[in-house]
């Protein structure tokens, strides 16, 4: 089932707003737990989880920010 345009950008303006915030606590939490590795590996693990977010969400994300589609003629 396809989302309506106007359905996904508020999802997307939600996930932005809510979730990457939480996501970051998560991931920070999560590194801070593991301890501290060496440089390379801290800046591979912290790219690693910057990119991971958006893999799953860029359906959500991909022609938010083209304008809206025409309507679809009534007849």
């Amino acid at each position: 089932m396809a989302l309506a345009w106007k359905t996904r950008r508020r999802l997307a303006l939600a996930v932005l707003v809510v979730g990457v915030p939480a996501y970051v606590v998560l991931a920070v939490t999560l590194l801070d737990r593991l301890g501290r590795p060496p440089f390379l590996a801290e800046l591979a693990l912290h790219a690693g989880l910057g990119v991971l977010w958006a893999l799953p969400l860029r359906v959500l994300f991909r022609g938010i920010a083209r304008p809206p589609p025409p309507a679809p003629p009534r007849g």
